[in-house]
């Protein structure tokens, strides 16, 4: 689910002038049906009137109770996790159909009731009976018949849940772990298929083993209210603000469109957990200019693609993963955004240069100075990054709680967008807030000043013009509310997923399995499994797409000798990169319906675009000196940046095919193998590949500069 998706795409000043004249030139592009064919998170029911008021009304109340339990509940976690799922299941079912097309406004089925009333009883029960069933439910033997049939509804009903606003991907892989699950304890145990169904029954659902395991506690104590706030900060402009942004810095040079379209979803992208979402809505704007500008449609889809689903790995938000996975690998969150750096960097620089050199075959312009925006004027705009800034500063530190970190950042979200409309009330709420966290006030005065920013933010809400008013404000609790539904259903899956594969013991085996495979060896092994992670990660929220990974591949590397913190980066890559490859490149089809371009070709480009996506990680799982692991000084980071990017130089060149002039398939190849040798850490590798591709280069060059003397 997108943390920070957009419903309504908001234009920038920096881009009217040239997006104006391709409107009158293409037909216009749905956004909102392209969002709803290829995001199962917008196809949502039709609620209007009173009965969408009493709608958002629960789930405005859900997001308050989210953060409440969050911040001060001391529940058990046998009360507080099936509490968690029951809500959950509620308001899934309210916003979600049965199937997807037009639905008919206010209408909810009986049996969507049925199903919604029955799975979350199941759930608030053992909530309101925590106590009793620790005591009482200490081995399956135990429980009643109707506890049994319980269980199995409540699996039941989560599997529609999930298949209603995630798909159906996730479900094959649950299914074939629960029919083994069945099997194991049917035949190899000889318990019988009844004594089978009832184990299942209690491991999943009445222990913190199955469903209510690390994947559905974290999406309860820190992913939720991490959704809450991203739908609190789209609220605030940031994303047109990161638009004028990316158009203020490159805009003017060769493809500079394109250029635009890498930084801006970059930046939009590092804050959202939806890759499809980030393309339709940013690419909304990005890729008419990109084709106006000259690039083919298949190129302009694929580029905002990639740059899009690249936000997701883009410290130090990371579409909060960089959160779950500090809590996963069990270090310091500054620890994962310092690690995620390099990579991030040669992603990004990999596609900037792709563009580039595309750009530079095309003869390609860039906008116009006059249609830019002015840095001055950006700078005014600045205030709005103040609570990304904010959350990152306080988890980093470690001086407050992510829960607390991502609760104050909304009462910031809140001060920021009225403080052009409301400069005063905004202001000066923002300041005491401002010195209630920084400044070692008294205990007493502290809490004042924190009470007293959040009444002034509050108030500034009513004042005439102000941008985040009350209706903005339930609006944003609603949908942080909503957007939380399909991560929460997906993390419940890869909880059954985790379930199944610990009640078994399948790892062992499917190390065992993978290791005999390899025959040994770690690139076997490691491609396996980056297939594994492709496969499990096709049309997965990016959260609920690392639970997965981490509860299923990364345990698999770490036996087999991987590093924890590359095992983790090296699925989460490939995680991510699902929704760019082909044949289900979500992301990419998602970027070609806007570019009006062929789906596959667009897939084909986005994963050329995206190839340092696919290198790297297998570099830092051999050797994690790229991730800042076992560095023995400052120099030795300059020496990997400086070869892995002049490595990338010569891959995407040779992937582009041309750089003075169009270069031979022979010295392409070359270009390859330079490229990987500089880009593997090692000193020998580092100089052969340097000079391969420069002598690359070099002939090019020259070979280039002869053909033009002879023209002349």
């Amino acid at each position: 689910m997108a943390l920070f998706k957009k419903k309504t795409i908001e234009k920038p000043e920096a881009v009217t002038a040239t997006t104006a004249p391709v409107a009158a030139d293409e037909a216009a592009v749905n956004v909102d049906d392209v969002m709803k064919k290829y995001d199962r998170e917008s196809n949502t029911r039709v609620w209007t009137g009173t009965p969408k008021i009493i709608v958002y009304g629960v789930l405005a109340l859900v997001s308050l109770f989210v953060i409440y339990v969050t911040l001060f509940a001391t529940w058990l976690d046998m009360l507080r996790y099936p509490s968690f799922v029951g809500v959950m299941l509620v308001i899934g079912y309210l916003v979600y159909p049965a199937k997807k097309g037009v639905q008919k406004p206010n209408h909810i089925p009986w049996y969507d009731i049925l199903i919604m009333v029955l799975g979350a009883a199941v759930f608030f029960y053992i909530a309101f009976h925590a106590t009793d069933i620790t005591m009482r439910i200490t081995n399956y033997k135990y429980m009643t018949t109707l506890e049994v049939i319980g269980g199995i509804v409540a699996v039941l009903a989560l599997v529609e849940l999930c298949r209603r606003s995630v798909g159906v991907p996730i479900l094959i892989v649950a299914g074939a772990f629960t029919l083994y699950a069945l099997y194991y304890f049917t035949f190899t145990r000889g318990q019988g298929f009844g004594v089978a169904i009832q184990q299942l029954s209690y491991r999943l659902i009445y222990t913190t083993t199955g469903v209510m395991t690390t994947p559905i506690q974290v999406c309860a104590k820190f992913i939720v209210v991490f959704i809450i706030f991203g739908s609190f900060l789209e609220r605030t402009g940031i994303s047109e603000f990161f638009i004028s942004l990316a158009n203020c810095a490159v805009g003017r040079y060769s493809g500079g469109p394109a250029k635009v379209a890498v930084i801006s979803s970059a930046l939009c992208g590092m804050v959202s957990g939806s890759s499809v979402g980030n393309t339709v809505t940013t690419g909304s704007v990005t890729i008419p200019m990109m084709k106006k500008t000259g690039y083919k449609p298949e190129f302009a889809g694929a580029v905002e693609a990639a740059a899009s689903t690249g936000g997701q790995i883009m410290p130090p938000i990371m579409g909060a993963a960089a959160f779950l996975m500090a809590e996963y690998v069990g270090v310091p969150y500054s620890s994962i955004i310092v690690r995620a750096i390099l990579p991030a960097v040669l992603y990004f620089t990999g596609i900037f240069m792709c563009v580039h050199l595309e750009a530079k075959k095309l003869g390609l312009k860039g906008i116009a100075p006059e249609l830019l925006p002015k840095f001055k004027d950006l700078v005014k705009r600045s205030y709005l990054l103040l609570p990304l800034i904010i959350l990152v500063y306080l988890v980093a530190s470690g001086s407050r709680t992510m829960a607390f970190s991502a609760a104050i950042s909304i009462v910031f979200a809140v001060a920021v967008s009225n403080i052009q409309n409301s400069p005063t009330w905004g202001s000066v709420g923002s300041l005491l807030l401002l010195c209630y966290l920084f400044l070692p006030l008294p205990k007493v005065v502290g809490l004042v000043a924190l009470l007293l920013g959040i009444v002034l933010c509050a108030v500034a809400m009513f004042k005439k013009g102000a941008h985040m008013t009350p209706g903005v404000f339930f609006d944003a609790l609603a949908n942080g509310a909503k957007g939380s539904v399909s991560v929460a259903a997906a993390c419940a899956m890869a909880g059954i997923i985790a379930g199944c594969i610990t009640m078994t013991g399948l790892a062992s085996q499917i190390i065992t399995a993978i290791i005999a495979i390899s025959g040994g060896r770690l690139f076997v092994a490691l491609f396996f499994t980056m297939l594994c992670c492709i496969v499990l990660g096709m049309g997965v929220p990016t959260t609920a797409n690392y639970c997965i990974m981490a509860s299923t591949c990364a345990p698999i590397l770490i036996q087999i000798g991987v590093p924890a913190i590359a095992a983790h980066f090296f699925v989460f890559y490939f995680g991510i990169v699902a929704d760019i490859t082909p044949p289900v490149a979500l992301a990419a089809y998602a970027g070609s319906a806007i570019a009006k371009s062929n789906p596959m070709k667009t897939g084909v480009n986005a994963t050329k675009l995206a190839i340092a996506a696919f290198i790297v990680p297998y570099i830092f799982a051999y050797n994690p000196t790229m991730l800042f692991e076992n560095l023995t000084g400052w120099y030795q980071v300059l020496q990997i940046a400086l070869s892995a990017v002049l490595g990338l130089f010569g891959v995407a060149t040779a992937l582009n095919g041309h750089l003075f002039r169009k270069i031979p398939v022979v010295l392409r190849l070359a270009l390859v193998a330079g490229g990987l040798g500089m880009m593997v850490p090692g000193a020998w590798t580092d100089v052969i590949g340097l000079a391969v591709v420069a002598a690359v280069v070099v002939f090019q060059f020259i070979s280039n500069k002869k053909h033009t003397g002879v023209a002349a």
